[in-house]
């Protein structure tokens, strides 16, 4: 006896669309198709989370080894600097 249960997801028209085409070329329904893509996503995101943090890690250790270094070896552009970065989080990322 299956344990499944029916779940009802609406979706736009262009993504039923992209579904039912990308379930025919793997021929597979959709239910299938959308099944497997869920499947994936959770699997794969705790993968994600850890690369992420990791990342993030990374990404923070190199701020502070560049800060200490321009501070230490060129504090007259520090401030000229993060001036700059904060002119490309506007133009860039609106932030």
């Amino acid at each position: 006896m299956s344990t499944s249960r029916p779940y009802t997801l609406r979706v736009a028209g262009e993504l039923r669309a992209r579904i039912e085409a990308e379930a025919a070329k793997l021929e597979c329904s959709p239910s299938d198709l959308v099944r497997r893509a869920i499947e994936q996503h959770l699997d794969g995101r705790k993968l994600l989370e850890g690369s992420e943090r990791r990342h993030l890690r990374v990404t923070e250790y190199m701020q502070v080894a560049l800060d200490a270094i321009i501070r230490e070896n060129h504090p007259e552009l520090r401030e000229t600097l993060v001036l700059e970065a904060d002119r490309r989080m506007k133009l860039h990322h609106g932030a």
